[in-house]
């Protein structure tokens, strides 16, 4: 098999044929599609300022004269931890402590969203395991080869989560860099791949988020009469604070707004930010490209207030990715405070959206334990962590030893805290 199989890292996506690219995300994940990752790097939201820098690795079948693009990594070299919601900070001070370097790392992520998916995109005409083996084992003789401290996975699927146990190093021989059709101003590496090992690399983490499931619900009343009288009765109260306000929400899909909506988007996702902490990373242009790319996928909540001195100017607006599977609630901004007008935006209205549209899940964004008694079901997530300091990767070790028992325990028990009736659902 890997006799015609050469692998490729380069730092941008431009000159990679979407239609390639897309045909290796088959389970309709929208943060993984070509026009979601390039957007990223194309409008300013990559690089210095927010310390994401891109390594795409594209695995190619050689053997036909026209490359064949079978597999792809999207990793990023990080010089933070900011915008990953896998927290290691407390590995960074440990290393610092003992004069040694944790950045640069390498990540398998999709740049500041904490959601499920694939991190090892694998054609389906591929054998699976071999193929995902093949690939880490490729980035982690990369990663060493550049002196990073490790290399780490984040919110992978269980199948990845269980072949990243048994990586090990691969046989490498160097070639000659090869364009492959590139652009000439953006670096490329190549290499042959010849064999591979079994051993155990990757260490497993496990956390716990908040996931919605569709029963297949009738409607949003049906879903409430599968919730005990106190629950129900809390969720009927927070819609009527927002309808007793007089305020309009308004579903919309992201190809349907106008320039001067996608500039409200952006202030609203900036406005969560002013408020509390941090810079927001994503651009004015990144919205607005999106919203041309990939409009469809995009659901966009608006809620007005008629009453207000600029009633066609929203006072709150929530954004979700829209997912063959799944929803994916993502950010949220106000620039007026209204009673549950959150919840009602972020979630009420992304159930009822999901109800509709028969989608299974519903991922309202990462921690927030309000949201199980709202009917998020506390769901494990995984990530796979390769530390190459065989001294600090034997105490990370240790200590995920203890970790996962602890958040495994946690996560069955806030199942306690679900609105549901004892009868009415299986978890």
């Amino acid at each position: 098999m890997t006799s015609t199989l050469q692998i490729e890292v380069r730092d941008t996506l431009a000159d990679i044929p979407p239609e390639a690219w897309n045909a290796l995300n088959d389970d309709g994940n929208p943060f993984l599609l070509h026009e979601f990752l390039h957007s990223l790097d194309a409008t300013g939201c990559l690089g210095e300022a927010t310390g994401w820098y891109p390594r795409y690795f594209l695995l190619w079948n050689t053997e036909s004269d026209t490359h064949d693009l079978i597999a792809a990594v999207p990793t990023y070299v990080k010089t933070n931890s900011r915008g990953e919601f896998v927290f290691d900070f407390a590995w960074a001070e440990a290393f610092e402590r003992h004069q040694l370097e944790y950045y640069p790392k390498l990540v398998s992520s999709v740049p500041f969203t904490p959601a499920t998916g694939r991190r090892l995109l694998i054609r389906n005409d591929q054998p699976f395991e071999q193929t995902l083996t093949l690939l880490a084992s490729a980035i982690r003789q990369f990663a060493i080869g550049q002196n990073y401290s490790g290399v780490h996975y984040l919110f992978v699927t269980e199948a990845e989560s269980r072949v990243l146990s048994a990586v090990a190093p691969l046989k490498q021989e160097p070639v000659d860099e090869q364009d492959s059709e590139g652009d000439s101003d953006h670096s490329t590496d190549t290499m042959v791949l010849e064999g591979i090992d079994n051993a155990t690399d990757h260490l497993k983490r496990l956390d716990c988020q908040y996931h919605w499931q569709n029963d297949a619900y009738t409607d949003f009343d049906d879903f409430l009469s599968r919730c005990t009288s106190k629950r129900r009765k809390t969720i009927r109260r927070e819609r009527r604070h927002v309808s007793d306000a007089a305020l309009r929400v308004e579903q919309r899909l992201g190809n349907t707004l106008s320039e001067r909506e996608w500039r409200w988007v952006h202030g609203f996702y900036q406005s969560t930010f002013d408020r509390k902490w941090g810079n927001p990373s994503l651009t004015q242009d990144f919205f607005e490209r999106v919203g041309e790319l990939m409009g469809e996928k995009m659901l966009i909540v608006f809620a007005y207030d008629d009453n207000d001195p600029m009633p066609e100017w929203p006072v709150a607006c929530s954004i979700m990715f829209i997912g063959t599977t799944t929803l994916y609630g993502r950010f949220w901004g106000c620039r007026e405070e209204f009673n549950s007008l959150h919840f009602e935006a972020c979630y009420y209205q992304g159930i009822e959206y999901c109800i509709k549209h028969a989608i299974e899940t519903f991922e309202p964004g990462a921690q927030g334990e309000h949201k199980i008694t709202r009917g998020f079901v506390p769901t494990l997530t995984r990530s796979a962590h390769y530390i190459d300091h065989p001294g600090f990767r034997d105490a990370i070790a240790n200590y995920l030893e203890q970790e996962r028992p602890h958040v495994e325990e946690r996560c069955t028990g806030l199942n306690d805290l679900l609105p549901f009736k004892s009868d009415s659902i299986s978890l």
